[in-house]
């Protein structure tokens, strides 16, 4: 049953995502972010340790398929806790859900040190399993409607790939908890768990203070709600800056409803969106395939074909995690620069392409330890990227309604589909002892990623830079305008304000043309994109780089034109660099720079544009 209540008319998003990085957003990203550290440190530990677990002396006395039965029921409360914490968080909001779910995984991973028998080891693993799922749908939903739309991609990326951060910190803290120089076999395991347990109870303090969703407020009736929070966040970053933030215009109406039925949630993921839908299974199927394919299986594989003892394991998925790890880091930012489509099938595309490689000279015989792990590193360096990219594409490209029940959904069927078979089957074809059988398993592991960066050529949805209700309109949303969007108090806007947002307009059409005549004229060769990769042009699925950076460059051409020619870090601190985001400014220097809006007069002095210059622009 759907409750309807008043109509109303929002400026929320876009205050929202006009707000520039503060502590806010720091508090957003520790808060609810290191959650994947968690899992991470979860899922390696149980691996770590499987082998103490099997012994008489652990106290618990696990058999060999014992350790694999743990994975999989861990795996399968994850899908479970999604799908049930999903849509209750869609119901009941983001910050209640996402308290509760970190909860169930503190209280069930202290509950699993304290394991006296295997049932009750996996009963525990079911249940830390299910608040970790429960975590991907609250986490994942509240992070994209709070982090502004200019590096919402960067942001979820790193965010996501810090699961690897957490698999590289159980890695090393097994190697410490599992010699028995130091702790007793049947004690050193148990405190190992105890690791997320302590890191969860840090993170609930900072948590405490991440607010509800205004997003999620303003539709279920609470707007005053989502008023007072966000004129929070905006008073606390005026003070920090000492700035006044820009007066936004841009309004959703949406039409208020305390409950909004399933049958409605689930029309509108199959029937409205099936393309997406679609492209989000294949994202979700082929990451979880090869991840959970090779992960599970990584010190089997080493061990039995490369002599690698079981001590040593660790280090070497030590080093696996950290080329993990390294591949958001370092990619994040060109899937808000370059954009979600050609970042994504890249991602995917490349990974199979390497992985096809691998398997070719897997069976050939030439490869050591050390070289195997060298191009499997290169593999889930490109696939790590892309798979934190599923879970951004899944929160972003369905109405916020449906939110936190896609992202559970398209978890919880690609986990089950391809991450219980791809360990089954390479469980299987490393079991034979021939290398030509778990070739195959790396050509399937590259097909499976493949298709998924395919779906991505024919689905993939225009996304970077683009508020939310833009690429996915609310299901409450009224349409006044074709779009769906209108002026709030058009009427009551003076003049000023009019002359105001057309001459902005005029000044993106300027450096947009200003651009499209370089590049015709070719005199604009590729150059360094923000962090580093090259890029030739705007992408066509990101919002305009002068669009999106106009109040940072007009904030700059004013404090250079008040004090003349200035140095890069003065500069930096006259506007308030330190607050716009991680390497913005940067990106608006070289922006400003490349359009004639300001020149360079030296390696680190910027200076007005003067008529000459822009004359020639």
């Amino acid at each position: 049953m759907s409750t309807q209540m008043a109509t109303i008319d929002t400026r929320i998003p876009s205050r929202l995502d006009r707000l520039p990085w503060s502590r806010f957003h720091w508090r957003v990203v520790v808060g609810l972010g290191t959650v994947w550290i968690l899992d991470g440190i979860e899922v390696t530990i149980v691996g770590a340790v499987g082998a103490r677990l099997t012994e008489k002396g652990s106290g618990l006395g696990l058999s060999v398929s014992g350790v694999g039965t743990a994975a999989a029921i861990y795996v399968f409360g994850a899908c479970v806790g999604a799908l049930f914490f999903g849509q209750l968080c869609d119901r009941f909001g983001r910050k209640r859900l996402f308290l509760i779910t970190l909860g169930v995984y503190i209280a069930s991973t202290v509950v699993t040190a304290f394991s006296f028998a295997p049932w009750f080891f996996y009963l525990a693993r079911f249940f830390t399993g299910s608040g970790i799922g429960g975590e991907y749908a609250a986490i994942n939903s509240a992070i994209d409607e709070l982090i502004p739309a200019r590096v919402r991609g960067r942001v979820d990326l790193i965010i996501n790939g810090s699961y690897w951060a957490g698999s590289a910190a159980g890695s090393a803290a097994a190697l410490v908890f599992l010699d028995t120089a130091i702790f007793a076999e049947n004690v050193g395991w148990r405190l190992a768990f105890g690791i997320g347990a302590v890191l969860g109870l840090a993170m609930m303090l900072v948590r405490r203070k991440v607010p509800e969703s205004p997003r999620w407020l303003f539709i279920h009736g609470r707007e005053e709600e989502a008023e007072a929070i966000v004129g929070g966040i905006e008073h606390e970053l005026e003070q920090e800056t000492g700035q006044t933030l820009p007066e936004v215009h841009d309004s959703i109406r949406v039409r208020q409803r305390t409950v909004i039925p399933f049958r409605e949630i689930a029309r509108v993921a199959f029937k409205t969106y099936p393309k997406r839908s679609i492209l989000c299974l294949a994202l979700f199927v082929g990451q979880a395939f090869l991840y959970n394919g090779l992960v599970f299986n990584l010190g089997t594989l080493l061990t039995t074909f490369y002599g690698v003892s079981a001590a040593t394991v660790p280090v070497f998925i030590i080093v696996f995690a950290i080329g993990n790890l390294l591949g958001p880091l370092t990619l994040g930012r060109l899937f808000d620069t370059v954009g979600r489509k050609p970042m994504i099938s890249a991602t995917y595309l490349g990974s199979a392409a390497v992985a096809v490689v691998l398997g070719i000279v897997f069976v050939s015989h030439a490869l050591t330890a050390a070289s195997f792990m060298a191009i499997i590193v290169v593999v889930f360096f490109l696939a790590s990227a892309g798979a934190s990219a599923a879970y951004l594409t899944a929160s972003e490209i369905f109405p916020m309604e449906t939110r936190a029940l896609a992202i559970a959904f398209f978890f919880a069927i690609g986990t089950a589909v391809g991450g219980i078979t791809g360990p089954l089957l390479f469980g299987k074809l490393i079991a034979t002892g021939e290398k030509g059988q778990v070739a195959i398993g790396f050509f399937i592991g590259a097909a499976v990623m493949a298709i998924g960066g395919i779906a991505e050529l024919f689905f993939g949805v225009k996304a970077a830079g683009k508020q939310l209700e833009d690429i996915a309109e609310p299901l409450t949303a009224v349409e006044t305008e074709p779009n769906g969007r209108e002026e709030l108090g058009a009427e009551d806007v003076g003049r000023d304000e009019d002359s105001a947002r057309r001459a902005a307009q005029e000044r993106v059409r300027a450096r947009i043309e200003r651009r499209h005549q370089r590049e015709r004229s070719g005199l604009r060769r590729y150059r360094p994109g923000p962090g580093g990769f090259p890029t030739a042009r705007v992408p066509a699925d990101a919002v305009p780089v002068a669009e999106v950076l106009d109040n940072e460059i007009l904030a700059i051409q004013r404090a250079l034109d008040e004090h003349g020619p200035t140095e890069r870090q003065k500069l930096a601190d006259l506007v308030g660099a330190r607050y716009w985001g991680p390497g913005v400014f940067r990106e608006t220097l070289r922006e400003a720079t490349a359009d004639g809006d300001i020149r360079r007069t030296s390696r680190n002095t910027y200076a007005p544009a003067d008529d000459d210059n822009n004359a020639k622009q």
